[in-house]
């Protein structure tokens, strides 16, 4: 399936096949795919939670305003972000690069980031949503349906999983086997009231 196709065809599932489980192996590669989402400086931000524990599944749905997907899709990936990811050993993001450009770039991130609470914030947001979007373009490459999702109780959500103090809950994509399809499209708007060229 070409890209383009996929994002065509990808829509929000919220009926799942609960028996359908996926494989380590697929689990893997989409996981594989969504570490390949850009984020600002390469400081790859995002952090994947992989819930494959029925009973924490369980425990999230009950802070999720009881939404069948967090428990019945085969996958639940709960991405969330190290807002101080800048901070930590900043040169590993640049290790194959030569000297000059890995001095120029470590000392690029402190200045971009040291002291700016809200551009850390924003960069994490940024960051999880383009792998979520990822995450969702190749689980259809792969014959899977997903959805996107903010409906639950953040801080809640955050202590089940045992998040550290500088890690924030973004957003959750489920993802599976549809049991039902999504329902038709509510309405696109049209493309000159979206794209603007230059100037408003």
């Amino acid at each position: 399936m070409k890209v383009s196709q996929a994002i065509l065809e990808r829509r929000s599932v919220k009926a799942y096949d609960p028996q359908h489980q996926m494989s380590e192996d697929e689990i893997a590669r989409l996981m594989s795919l969504a570490m390949l989402s850009p984020t600002a400086f390469n400081i790859q931000n995002w952090r994947f939670v992989v819930v494959t524990d029925p009973a924490l599944r369980k425990e999230i749905r009950a802070v999720s305003w009881d939404q069948a997907q967090v428990e019945e899709a085969s996958l639940l990936v709960v991405l969330t972000a190290d807002l101080h990811a800048w901070a930590k050993q900043p040169e590993r993001y640049w290790e194959n690069a030569s000297k000059p450009v890995k001095d120029y770039l470590v000392s690029a991130i402190d200045q971009y980031y040291a002291g700016n609470e809200l551009v850390q914030r924003d960069e994490a947001m940024r960051s999880c949503g383009m792998a979520a979007m990822t995450i969702m373009l190749a689980a259809k490459e792969m014959g899977y349906d997903t959805c996107p999702m903010d409906g639950f109780d953040f801080d809640a959500v955050a202590k089940l999983l045992n998040l550290p103090d500088d890690h924030t809950p973004v957003m959750f994509v489920v993802v599976g086997k549809a049991a039902k399809e999504a329902q038709p499209r509510g309405g696109q708007l049209k493309m000159d009231e979206v794209v603007v060229y230059n100037k408003f």
